[in-house]
């Protein structure tokens, strides 16, 4: 007889809680959900320096590594490192790109995860998520 609303998206992404917005990587591997700029270049920036201390202990350079003792620590350190913080890399554009109200592979062309960086994102609510704004 009523109209009444549809009920929220079920899940926890980008959404606000009882408690107010959710706080700064609180799903850093989540692929769903918004974030804002400022999350957005600190990840960026904390994830090349973690990526730099990641090649610089295992002796891996532009050539490869140069001894098998580099070898092995590349296979043991280096690879699952570079793995898991190019999936961290991915999710935290995912996540702008919805922000902006745009699918995560956009992240994908050349030069747009600079853009990512100075485009303003939705206001309001929209597919992705609530305004991570709050």
């Amino acid at each position: 007889m009523y109209n009444t609303p549809p009920p929220p998206p079920s899940g926890s992404y980008g959404r606000e809680d009882s408690q107010g917005p959710r706080p700064m990587f609180s799903a850093p591997f989540s692929f769903e959900g918004r974030i804002r700029r400022l999350e957005y270049g600190l990840s960026m920036l904390i994830g090349s320096l973690v990526y730099g201390f990641v090649i610089t202990i295992t002796g891996a350079s532009a050539s490869g590594p140069s001894d098998d003792v580099s070898a092995a620590l590349f296979l043991i350190i280096g690879l699952p490192a570079t793995i898991v913080l190019y999936w961290f890399f991915f999710a935290q554009g995912a996540k702008r790109c919805h922000d902006v109200g745009w699918s995560g592979w956009m992240q994908l062309i050349p030069a747009f995860p600079l853009v990512l960086l100075f485009i303003e994102g939705n206001a309001g609510s929209n597919e992705y998520g609530a305004n991570p704004k709050g």
